[in-house]
């Protein structure tokens, strides 16, 4: 679990009602269904509408990284890398062959199994950087989802405010209909803005960080791997991969 999120989001939610609070409001002056259905509804039927199928599945998936960000051992991996190197030099490739089922990153996995089949250097680079590069891109594909919907609410909220003038027109010579009518035209806007720059924004730029640190840790796989395939001394694979460290 991801504490900086869950206490980014009560921060920032506390902050918006005890504001309202101290301003003489109450927390349910912000609750108007038809104003959460506008927004929230059209939000997500007009990214459906600009997302591939399959760009929006992902995008589903990777939300939970948010709260529970996926594992990246990158210490452990350059420790691995180390060891994988110096057994190499001792034994040659095929001394790696009993160790590569038990590499639990599937990225790492795969390279260790592309160099004990004495594949050439530039080939083991070029098909780990194409691997990581298309998992890249999908990646930050499905994390702009987060960042287009953060567009569009503010837009929807816009439209919901209008809605609710139209109402509030429509119905000048009752009051009760005049009060619901500006009720949703506020509160609409309200929920555009607050669900783009409480949730969606930040999803995506969260998202999107950790897109790029799976990246950084697949690069250091990449070069590491290539490394023991040109049959590099460990010490200077070693120091190549700690600015890699962060």
């Amino acid at each position: 679990m991801d504490i900086l999120s869950v206490l980014g989001l009560l921060l920032a939610v506390s902050a918006v009602l005890s504001g309202q609070y101290l301003d003489g409001g109450e927390a349910l002056m912000l609750f108007n269904a038809p104003a959460l259905l506008i927004v929230v509804g059209g939000t997500l039927g007009a990214t459906m509408l600009q997302s591939p199928a399959a760009v929006f599945a992902r995008a589903l998936q990777i939300s939970a990284w948010v709260l529970r960000p996926p594992e990246l051992p990158l210490e452990a991996i350059f420790n691995d890398l180390i060891h994988w190197c110096r057994t190499a030099r001792r034994d040659g490739l095929l001394g790696l062959e009993v160790i590569v089922e038990t590499v639990a990153h599937p990225f790492a996995r795969k390279a260790v199994q592309l160099l004990i089949d004495g594949n050439d250097p530039e080939l083991i680079r070029e098909t780990l950087m194409s691997d990581s590069v298309a998992r890249e891109q999908r990646d930050l594909q499905a994390a702009r989802v987060y960042e287009a919907m953060g567009g569009y609410a503010p837009t929807l909220g816009i439209l919901g405010a209008v809605i609710g003038l139209i109402e509030v027109m429509n119905h000048l010579s009752d009051p009760a209909l005049l009060g619901r009518g500006i009720a949703v035209a506020f509160v609409a806007t309200v929920y555009g803005v607050a669900f783009a720059n409480l949730v969606f924004l930040p999803m995506g730029a969260k998202l999107k960080a950790l897109v790029r640190n799976e990246t950084r840790m697949e690069e250091m796989i990449t070069i590491g791997i290539t490394a023991i395939a040109d049959g590099e001394n460990p010490r200077v694979v070693e120091s190549r991969l700690q600015g890699l460290l962060g």
